[in-house]
């Protein structure tokens, strides 16, 4: 009874969510895909003109489509869903609404948004292509799940920690701020020399980026892809984040 109460509830958070941030108009969907579509023809407008091909493959759309795309699923979930309680403040009154349950139904629609943005984005590029793409979708799903997972796990320590301390959430933003030019987005963590690449490489969206171009590229190796270290990553993000949110219900409802 306890279970299905809140899946109603994360459902009814769901519907309302769509609705604030898409609206009825077909407008706010059509932005969700104008936006990443943007950012990729920038990449590759610029990366053009500085370069006789790409750092893998021949499409320059694609190569850099996948990294944008695999960065997203990361830093979209993780900025969506860290301003879930914020957003939905007036909610928390009602006691059958619980603060994890507007971070699961943010954590929901971000990761359906992403994936779909995803699959509209690459699908155009790919008729673009002189050969069809050779997708092994293994690494692609799980290289998403892994980076969304890593999102929420910070996502959760995140809300706790902005509302603890307000300098933090200015820090945070400073500091991750970089985060995308040193994420794999516009090169290959293979490639670089030592320690450059060491220290790119400490940076476990690197490795969700490494993973997830490998399933475009048949012929990459990914050989800068340690599923181990992403992996503690991921599950001592996730530890990290149920812990501080669940110890502190009381500040995340009341405040």
């Amino acid at each position: 009874m306890y279970l299905k109460t809140h899946v109603r509830v994360v459902a009814a958070l769901l519907i309302r969510e769509m609705s604030t941030r898409f609206g009825s108009r077909p407008g706010g969907y059509i932005w969700a895909l104008v936006d990443p579509a943007a950012h990729i023809i920038l990449l590759t407008v610029i990366f053009q003109a500085i370069a006789r091909q790409p750092a893998l493959g021949t499409s320059f759309p694609l190569f850099y489509a996948t990294g944008y795309v695999g960065f997203s699923f990361y830093q979209s979930v993780v900025g969506y869903v860290s301003a879930a309680l914020n957003s939905n403040k007036a909610l928390l009154s009602y006691p059958n609404v619980a603060p994890f349950d507007t971070i699961v139904a943010r954590y929901i629609l971000q990761m359906g948004t992403t994936a779909f943005v995803a699959i509209i984005v690459i699908g155009a590029i790919s008729t673009s292509l002189y050969h069809p793409l050779n997708l092994d979708w293994l690494p692609i799903m799980e290289a998403a799940i892994a980076g969304s997972l890593l999102a929420l796990g910070t996502a959760l320590s995140n809300t706790v920690l902005f509302r603890s301390w307000p300098l933090y959430e200015s820090i945070y933003g400073i500091i991750t701020r970089p985060l995308m030019l040193i994420s794999g987005v516009f090169f290959l963590p293979d490639s670089i020399p030592q320690p450059f690449r060491d220290i790119v490489l400490l940076n476990p969206i690197a490795h969700v980026i490494v993973l997830f171009r490998s399933g475009f590229y048949p012929e990459y190796r990914a050989t800068a892809y340690s599923p181990e270290y992403l992996y503690t990553f991921v599950t001592g993000s996730l530890l990290l984040g149920m812990t501080l949110f669940a110890s502190s219900s009381k500040l995340l409802r009341n405040e």
